[in-house]
């Protein structure tokens, strides 16, 4: 995780200064409720526009230095999150449950090895019923520069014990070099 913890010394690609699109339209739609995970917050875009929207919000990555910079952005907005260096496959430390998580680029970067005890430690901080949004980068994407791609097939079979899956639908990742985003998936899955 040292790459992503470097990437922070500038900006990163990722890290546009604003939420995606796709977070504001969940929200817009009403399907983020409650208290809220962020996992893989980086600098706290996604966080702070939930916190700025009435829910409690806690935010995780395994960056410190990203961590920091989420602490600044909201002491300077004024906005109340709970930031916490913390591994996405470590959750359960947390010990507590949350109504909805969210991840925006962190699904693509784990390992095969890796998504279940993800998925595993996902499932013991999310509240029966609740919600996990997830936007990945898409095997739609072509080969070449980003990262991995992911169908919407392991998607399906990262989740298919003890989870529902809504829908995955096309969508876009909004990047500070490309006007086009890259491909991705937005999917909702619910914990049974």
């Amino acid at each position: 995780m040292d790459f992503f913890n470097s990437a922070y010394e500038g900006t990163p690609p990722w890290d546009i200064g604003h939420p995606q699109k796709e977070f504001v339209d969940l929200v817009r739609r009403g399907e983020i409720t409650g208290s809220v995970l962020d996992i893989g917050c980086g600098t706290g875009e996604h966080a702070l526009f939930f916190a700025g929207e009435g829910h409690e919000v806690w935010g995780i990555d395994s960056a410190p230095l990203a961590i920091r910079k989420a602490r600044k952005k909201a002491a300077k907005r004024g906005l109340t999150v709970h930031f916490q260096v913390l591994d996405a496959r470590e959750l359960s430390r947390l010990n507590r449950k949350f109504d909805t998580a969210t991840d925006s680029g962190l699904f693509h970067t784990l390992s095969d090895e890796g998504r279940p005890v993800f998925v595993d430690n996902l499932a013991a901080v999310l509240a029966p019923g609740g919600n996990y949004f997830m936007l990945c980068f898409s095997d739609r994407e072509p080969a070449g520069y980003g990262p991995r791609r992911i169908s919407e097939k392991e998607i399906r079979d990262s989740f298919r014990d003890g989870w529902s899956v809504n829908y995955i639908r096309a969508a876009t990742f909004e990047s500070r070099t490309r006007a086009q985003g890259p491909h991705a998936w937005l999917a909702s899955v619910s914990k049974k």
